[in-house]
């Protein structure tokens, strides 16, 4: 299969999640055989030192200057087998629109940020995707499962909408043997949203425990945060590193941005990358979280600043341990890369299918 790839970012994972979702299941997708291009907006937030990817080994990458410049790649675009344009992608609108008009292959959208891509929708404020267009492609591949779903089909049109998680590549991620540096880790790039929730679980813990030690890693931080003295600050964790921080972490954090804990069944790249480090994840709540991690067995939940306290200061060293053993299990039976390139393949061709029959 020839597969055209229209996303935010391959090239750089300085400030956004993509970059490592992209990597990841395109690596593996190109590993069953398939052709892969990725086009990406040359924009100067994602190039110079923010640049950590250049010439990957496993498709072409090439960047546009702008809408003209996309243009530029409108036979390769016509000729492919699949075409799919990704969420947060400058001037996504129009991206679409030239892509439902040239490719005449499958169309999907993939988003990796569904919650608060409807949510701009119903707003009228989505910039990269308008509701008329959601039907316009043949396929809506969603970072969100659940009701979402049902929705995306039976509200907005959606001809086919599947869940396409995030996942984690175990030749990249995996356990190592090193010192902790820290009790309780986070890597997240900033949002208005999920700091409150940040706050609650890891910056008041750190106040009330000056005994143990904290991290948080990710750019975007305004200034005006007041960092309790035990919580080191990290501006960014390259992709080759994750690994490395999460070994040295005795738990990590995962936090769930606002519209994703509504819609619920929206587990982060973070889950499944800590999960195949084997670090043991305090997570907070959202409905759903069962069918990705088993609460108590793979994965820890909390509500309260107690609650992450009670598992630093009470756990036994062996217990964190076997979570953690328990979250790479569950990763690698059924959330890696090679199980999500197998899922986009399958829903690729299924559609493919279709069409031929109609």
């Amino acid at each position: 299969m020839k597969l055209v790839v229209v996303g935010l970012s391959l090239s750089s994972s300085w400030g956004n999640g993509h970059a490592t979702t992209y990597r990841s299941l395109l690596r593996a997708f190109a590993a069953r055989g398939h052709v892969v291009t990725f086009l990406e907006r040359d924009v100067p937030w994602y190039s110079g030192p923010a640049r950590d990817l250049h010439d990957p080994d496993y498709c072409k990458l090439s960047f546009y200057e702008d809408l003209a410049g996309l243009q530029d790649h409108a036979a390769e675009i016509a000729a492919a087998d699949a075409v799919i344009v990704g969420s947060y992608v400058p001037d996504g609108q129009a991206v679409g629109r030239m892509i439902q008009e040239t490719a005449r292959g499958v169309t999907a959208f993939y988003d990796i940020d569904t919650p608060v891509t409807i949510a701009a929708v119903e707003a009228g404020r989505c910039a990269y995707l308008g509701a008329d267009q959601i039907a316009g492609y043949d396929l809506y591949l969603s970072f969100t499962g659940g009701p979402m779903l049902h929705r995306l089909r039976n509200e907005f049109g959606s001809p086919q909408a599947v869940a396409l998680y995030c996942c984690a590549d175990p030749a990249v991620y995996r356990p190592s043997e090193q010192a902790k540096r820290w009790d309780l880790s986070y890597l997240g790039t900033y949002s208005d949203d999920r700091h409150p929730v940040l706050d609650r679980l890891l910056l008041q813990p750190a106040r009330q425990a000056p005994h143990l030690r904290f991290v948080v890693a990710g750019s975007q931080y305004p200034g005006t945060i007041a960092w309790p003295a035990n919580v080191e600050r990290i501006e960014h964790v390259s992709p080759h590193d994750h690994a490395g921080f999460y070994g040295a972490s005795r738990f990590t954090l995962n936090v769930t941005r606002a519209d994703m804990v509504r819609a619920g069944f929206s587990p982060s790249v973070r889950l499944f990358e800590a999960g195949a480090c084997a670090t043991p994840t305090i997570s907070d709540r959202w409905m759903g979280i069962e069918t990705v991690f088993t609460p108590g067995e793979s994965i820890l939940l909390a509500t309260t600043a107690d609650d992450v306290l009670g598992v630093l200061d009470d756990m036994p060293p062996e217990n964190g341990r076997l979570i953690g053993e328990r979250a790479r299990a569950e990763v690698l039976a059924r959330h890696t890369a090679a199980h999500r390139a197998l899922e986009l393949e399958a829903a690729l061709s299924t559609v493919r299918i279709k069409r031929r029959a109609s």
